[in-house]
């Protein structure tokens, strides 16, 4: 991508120089605590494949699932410290703040144009970048969380660590994969204002959990598609986009399949537990987005697939 000298968001907190001075988190410590009797046993193990598989799964997810997942209680369990220590940053680290600000900017620009051909204005999500662990109105979460969105602050949250994660863990590098990752989070957003989310919530109320699990795919694989709206838009410039970076953000989406990610975790793959799709999916949509750039192109709810 060439991205720098472009326009910059004014819609960024950087927080990486705040870190939270840990509390009791007796949730984390009791689960730990867990792990070798769970291994010990078949439903153990089955138990903790799929506990690894929604953990790195919401990596890509816009909600907040750390506290539950350790059996914290939302904001109590981590205290931080208010007013922070300061933390050095390296240039690497402030190059991809940059990037991540530009790539924010660039949404704006998108979605903004897109709201306006429909007659409304499009309010713009903050970027919280962090390290370690934030505060957010959608709870406490760690950076093991990965990147996520919180509807209840309308906030992205971004530990720049986890795109070398993505590059090194998931086999995903690229400056366009970490832009789609950014641009998936945005699709929360783009759902979270068109009443998209709330309209899930509502649906999933009294279902079955294997049917909220498919609601929640659909909604996953609606911000892919999201996310290569704002790609065929960032193509059309003509002087943003390289050869070979729709091909890196396909390489990611692929990464981050349900399936792919039961597998890489040892155990078996059930479709049931998936919460964001297939990796042919999870590709599939982004590359709907990307190729028709229509918000109409992108009713996953009403696919068969």
């Amino acid at each position: 991508m060439r991205w720098k000298g472009r326009r910059r968001s004014d819609y960024v907190q950087d927080r990486r120089s705040q870190q939270p001075a840990m509390g009791s988190v007796g949730g984390s410590s009791g689960l730990l605590r867990l792990i070798p009797a769970l291994l010990g046993t078949k439903s153990g193990r089955t138990i903790l494949t799929v506990g690894v598989l929604v953990i790195v799964g919401s990596r890509m997810m816009g909600i907040d699932l750390l506290p539950l997942l350790l059996g914290g209680g939302g904001t109590s369990a981590v205290q931080s410290s208010g007013a922070g220590s300061s933390a050095t940053t390296t240039e690497a680290e402030d190059e991809l703040a940059e990037f991540a600000a530009v790539i924010l900017a660039d949404t704006e620009d998108t979605w903004g144009q897109i709201f306006a051909a429909e007659g409304r204005q499009y309010p713009p999500p903050t970027l919280v970048l962090f390290r370690g662990q934030v505060h957010s109105a959608c709870g406490t979460a760690s950076s093991a969380v990965g990147p996520f969105y919180c509807p209840a602050d309308q906030q992205l949250y971004l530990d720049l660590d986890f795109f070398d994660e993505l590059s090194r863990r998931f086999g995903a590098p690229g400056d366009f994969a970490q832009a789609y990752v950014i641009a998936h989070e945005v699709g929360h957003h783009i759902q979270t204002v068109l009443g998209i989310s709330q309209r899930v919530r509502d649906q999933s109320r009294g279902l079955a959990q294997a049917q909220v699990n498919a609601l929640s795919v659909r909604q996953e694989l609606q911000a892919d598609c999201f996310a290569g709206i704002w790609g065929h838009y960032a193509s059309a410039q003509g002087d943003f986009l390289e050869s070979g970076d729709f091909e890196e953000a396909i390489t990611a989406a692929s990464a981050i399949g349900d399936d792919t990610l039961q597998r890489n975790a040892g155990g078996r793959v059930v479709p049931d537990s998936f919460t964001h799709g297939t990796s042919e999916q999870r590709m599939r949509w982004f590359r709907t987005g990307f190729e028709q750039g229509s918000l109409n192109a992108c009713d996953t709810f009403a696919s068969r697939g």
